[in-house]
């Protein structure tokens, strides 16, 4: 007795083929995209500061034991 194996193949593809995009997407996507920015913008200002405070303070060590001394009041 002959072995028959049952295969199924796909023939047709569920590819969307109509992309609209209205123009409150596009909005969303500038916004998203200047909001992004900007934090950025944010971030590196920080580390700028971060940066200047430990070159001014001497070091990391120093910067924590002065930032220490400016909360606890000693």
């Amino acid at each position: 007795m002959a072995e028959t194996v049952m295969t199924k193949q796909k023939t047709g593809s569920a590819a969307q083929t109509d992309s609209k995009t209205s123009v409150s997407t596009e909005i969303d996507k500038i916004i998203i995209g200047t909001i992004a920015a900007f934090a950025g913008v944010v971030g590196l200002w920080s580390i700028a500061c971060l940066a200047s405070a430990m070159f001014q303070a001497g070091g990391p060590l120093a910067l924590a034991g002065g930032w220490l001394k400016a909360v606890s009041g000693m």
